[in-house]
């Protein structure tokens, strides 16, 4: 059991190192193209495709480290962990490119934002425009940003590790 336990802690961190690295690759690229601030279904989809393959190839190295052995228990530990590694670096990341590598982001967001609020809404006041950006504002700050990323990463890669181990489950009892 013992050397079971530290070839997951191993995989754990050397698979979610690369998903961190993998997420981050993601998010450079979408800025050279200057897609940054696009959200789309595109870029999401591959997001989760990126974690969807890490979370997955982490489990089955687990497997076959552990003498070809896997239950459900096992799969989602190790595929969370994967998970939660990956989306910690990429919160790292993320708090690096807002603060430092490009410091007007959160103003472009707002002003992404406003422009969406005015489009939905043409006929709002300036006051009632105020008090939705104040409200927008609180929820587009750099920790909630960087909260609702790890959770979103936590939230599919236990998803992912479900689904991975029930297909992949072997325990033989």
């Amino acid at each position: 059991m013992e050397n079971s336990s530290a070839s997951s802690k191993k995989i754990i961190l050397n698979i979610g190192l690369f998903l961190g690295l993998a997420s981050i690759a993601l998010s450079v690229i979408l800025y050279l193209l200057n897609m940054h601030l696009e959200q789309n279904m595109l870029t999401g989809a591959i997001g989760l495709l990126i974690i969807l393959i890490f979370v997955v190839y982490g489990i089955n190295q687990y497997k076959k480290a552990n003498g070809n052995l896997l239950s459900i228990g096992q799969a989602l530990k190790v595929g969370t962990g994967i998970a939660l590694v990956g989306g910690i670096i990429s919160v790292i990341y993320t708090l690096i490119f807002i603060y430092v590598i490009e410091p007007d982001f959160m103003a472009q967001i707002g002003d992404i934002q406003q422009q969406a609020i005015l489009k939905s809404n043409p006929d709002m006041t300036d006051e009632q425009l105020k008090q939705s950006m104040a409200l927008a504002k609180k929820f587009s700050s750099p920790a909630i940003i960087s909260a609702m990323s790890l959770i979103f990463s936590i939230f599919f890669g236990f998803i992912f590790s479900l689904i991975a181990g029930l297909i992949m489950k072997n325990d033989r009892n």
